[in-house]
């Protein structure tokens, strides 16, 4: 990730506030606030991409023999990425294992996926033998000595875009029956 100028400037404040906790100006909190939600935003893009990515390994995966040079190159990006190897992954590369390249995937693929089982299972232990300390991520509400969140205005509902969609029957009235003229017996001569 990088950051621009003026990102990095609002950074470097925000890091000194939180060294030597000063108080800050209105602008430099919204500075701050909008750093968060970029960093907020990059992050969630970086998953989007992420989850495409792994879509098209799956997609190319799906389509082996034919992919198979396709598929070889978004699995060594992916690794790059951090990506571990799934049993899917491992079980194409072994049919594959007559190519060169493939071969070569195969065995970075089985000992990243080794370490990675090692890893989890590790996790698994340590988190049955302690509680968990850390708490998630919450969302930086204020800084110290800055505006507090509560001071802030309530955000105002948002207003509905669109139009509500129309019942059939507002679009449709029901169509009413014609009513038949009285029998030749019971009309009057007038």
């Amino acid at each position: 990730m990088a950051f621009s100028a003026d990102e990095l400037r609002v950074l470097r404040r925000a890091l000194a506030v939180a060294l030597h906790p000063a108080p800050l100006q209105d602008e430099d909190v919204r500075d701050a606030l909008r750093l968060a939600d970029s960093v907020d935003e990059a992050v969630r893009e970086a998953g989007r991409l992420r989850a495409f990515l792994l879509d098209d390994l799956a997609r190319y995966r799906e389509a082996l023999p034919g992919s198979l040079s396709g598929y070889l190159e978004l699995l060594q990006d992916a690794l790059a990425a951090g990506y571990d190897p799934a049993a899917d992954d491992l079980a194409a590369l072994r049919a594959l294992r007559r190519n060169p390249a493939a071969a070569a995937l195969l065995a970075r693929c089985q000992i990243l996926a080794e370490r990675s089982v090692r890893a989890r299972l590790a996790r698994v232990s340590q988190a049955t033998a302690t509680p968990p300390t850390a708490a998630p991520r919450a969302r930086l509400l204020a800084l110290p000595g800055g505006r507090a969140a509560a001071d802030e205005p309530k955000p105002r509902p948002p207003v509905p875009t669109e139009r509500p969609v129309p019942k059939p029957s507002e679009v449709f009235p029901p169509r009413r029956r014609p009513v038949p003229p009285p029998p030749p017996e019971e009309r009057v001569a007038g």
